[in-house]
């Protein structure tokens, strides 16, 4: 197998006793997966070696296929040294903003007649789930998602504050 010197370092750190190396799920960049989803997704699977940060870059190439591998193999010699190197060539190749969305969809989301509340909030979440670069409290959240519903749901609640998603479900 083909070894790249500058992660040799990396094969010399121990495992954490009895820890047993993860069936990762693997990032190709040929399905909905964006690049920050396969991320969080790999640091969660790492368990407890997500302490050994030369562990998480060892492991980080067990998570690729196909051309991610292959951008992966290709990295130039000494251009990783370390996972937040290795995490910013991955989304600045990778990432396109496809997958993305923003604080306009949010805001634009309506409640549509042939949905129920519950389903309209689902839907909210759904869409607030793929703002991967904003950050909103729960009751902003819920907000914004009052924003969306009917005007006369809007009218009959105005009078009310609304701290979660869940409180206004």
């Amino acid at each position: 197998m083909y070894r790249r010197p500058y992660l040799e370092w990396f094969d010399r750190v121990a495992l954490p006793p009895r820890y047993r190396v993860p069936d990762f799920s693997k990032f190709s960049n040929q399905d909905d997966v964006s690049t920050i989803e396969h991320v969080g997704r790999f640091l969660a699977q790492c368990g407890e070696a997500i302490c050994e940060e030369a562990l998480i870059v060892r492991f980080f190439p067990l998570s690729l296929s196909g051309s991610a591998f292959t951008w992966f193999a290709s990295l130039p010699p000494d251009s990783v040294s370390i996972w937040a190197d290795l995490e910013k060539e991955l989304h600045k190749y990778f990432f396109a903003g496809k997958h993305e969305m923003r604080l306009t969809d949010l805001t634009a989301l309506r409640w549509r007649n042939d949905e129920s509340v519950p389903d309209f909030i689902q839907r909210f979440c759904d869409i607030r789930s793929r703002c991967f670069s904003v950050s909103f409290s729960d009751g902003q959240l819920a907000e914004l998602a009052f924003q969306g519903l009917l005007p006369v749901i809007k009218e009959k609640f105005s009078s009310q504050e609304f701290k979660s998603l869940a409180h206004l479900v």
